[in-house]
């Protein structure tokens, strides 16, 4: 169970860092548009950006908590300006929006657990509130006598 944390975590970031490429396209900022986010060429870049960086942050646990609170950031508006299936004029886009919506509470829903829980074991926060790897190895490293930890404690 050390590594489902780990796996997660890492599952959980892929679709933020894929899809946060569709961001930067032409034909994200006109479908923002006729869905009426405002200031489109904008706010579609910048989503694209918190995105990115929320999702690498999860990758690679390193201030995850942070990064999980960028995916909420996130995934709040989207959700309701981009997956606004009440609006849908046929059944076709509703199902599709619907499924959307729900498939992003979910995630709202594991963003919030990481933001709570954190990155687990397996990660870069978890090695840095440890201290580092060099501090970590020099304390286990044995001692020899021309060593000043150990000839201030001989003396």
């Amino acid at each position: 169970m050390l590594y489902a944390a780990l796996a997660g975590r890492q599952l959980f970031s892929i679709i933020f860092i894929i899809a946060s490429a569709r961001h930067f396209t032409p034909e994200a900022i006109e479908s923002a548009a006729q869905h009426g986010v405002p200031v489109p060429a904008l706010l579609v870049p910048l989503s694209g950006v918190i995105a990115l960086v929320g999702g690498l942050s999860l990758l690679l646990g390193f201030h995850t908590r942070i990064g999980a609170w960028l995916l909420v950031i996130f995934l709040v508006p989207v959700t309701l300006m981009m997956h606004n299936f009440w609006a849908a004029t046929d059944l076709v886009t509703y199902q599709i929006e619907r499924a959307m919506f729900l498939k992003n509470l979910t995630m709202l829903g594991g963003a919030l657990l990481i933001s709570y829980y954190g990155a687990g074991p397996l990660s870069l926060d978890a090695l840095l509130k440890r201290g580092s790897v060099v501090s970590q190895t020099l304390d286990v490293m044995p001692q020899t006598a021309s060593s000043p930890t150990l000839r201030s404690k001989v003396s």
